[in-house]
């Protein structure tokens, strides 16, 4: 009988590090569709072709959604967390995926690996330091969030655009951006203050960046053209926010301040590398569902 299965010659080792489902309540099927499933075919298929596979993922526990949610049902965005997180997996073990490692941003590896980053940057030359108007609630002094915000895109005029993208157009933006901006779900004011932050120095790796896009003439023509404009028009980026959740800022005079965290946009990128600094447990679901208890940093 024919092999019906294509062997590698040499067997490789094949990374396949699906998108992480948010933390902030419970996912179905089409999201599993969209961030599980694809990932989860390849894997079995490269398992069979005889390759060295770790598919890598977990749930992300950082950001505003999380404490916007936990806030409305009145818990710490720990426990908001933990009880999504828990549903999650619970979820995905039932459908048969087969990852080797289904982790959490919210363990202390997760943080290690994300303050290390930091400080690399930090150290090279490549965060700066600068002060731009943050968001606070005029009544109590608490900040706000980016997504406690909305008002009118200056873009494209979209009456509900959040204070840190408008869902409309598509454009990333600043609180102080928005027309009229107010508290999201009611009408209160939001006052505007000097607070200080880190900026990710974009620019300063433009001609790199464009370098590496062009020698990809192996990328759709659309996709290639699109990240080459993009990285045209690189600004610095602040990787800080006025937050109690989140990775403290490893930094004297900032890592003991409870309303200073990472942006949770920068301790995304570092999910992909930081799973694997937990020991793969290839096979059944039985086996990477226990990898996903808590590690409170």
């Amino acid at each position: 009988m024919t092999d019906t299965f294509h062997q590698v010659p040499e067997r490789r080792t094949v990374l396949i590090a699906p998108a992480w489902p948010y933390a902030n309540g419970p996912r179905h099927i089409g999201h599993v569709v969209g961030f599980a499933v694809p990932g989860d075919v390849l894997a079995r298929f490269e398992r069979l072709r005889g390759s060295r596979v770790l598919m890598a993922s977990g749930t992300d526990e950082h950001g505003t959604p999380i404490t916007y949610e936990a806030d409305k049902n009145g818990i710490p965005p720990r426990e908001f967390a933990d009880r999504n997180n828990a549903l999650i997996v619970d979820d995905l073990v039932r459908l048969g995926m087969t990852y080797d490692i289904f982790t959490r941003t919210t363990t202390a590896n997760h943080y290690r690996v994300t303050q290390d980053l930091f400080l690399k940057l930090y150290e090279g030359g490549y965060l700066i330091e600068k002060k731009q108007l943050g968001a606070f609630d005029a009544a109590t002094g608490r900040t706000l969030p980016d997504r406690y915000i909305e008002g009118k895109c200056p873009i494209c005029g979209y009456p509900e655009a959040r204070g840190d993208q408008c869902d409309n157009c598509g454009n990333q933006l600043d609180p102080i951006d928005l027309i009229n901006p107010h508290q999201r779900g009611s009408d209160a004011p939001v006052e505007f203050r000097d607070t200080e932050h880190f900026f990710f120095d974009l620019p300063a790796f433009g001609e790199q960046l464009k370098a590496w896009i062009e020698e990809h003439d192996d990328w759709r023509p659309n996709v290639r053209k699109y990240s080459l404009e993009f990285v045209r028009n690189l600004k610095p980026r602040a990787i800080t926010r006025d937050l109690d959740w989140g990775v403290p800022v490893p930094l004297p005079g900032w890592e003991d301040n409870p309303s200073k965290k990472i942006y949770v946009w920068f301790d995304a990128v570092t999910r992909r590398g930081r799973s694997g600094g937990r020991t793969p447990r290839a096979g059944t679901t039985t086996r990477w569902a226990k990898t996903t208890s808590p590690s409170t940093p």
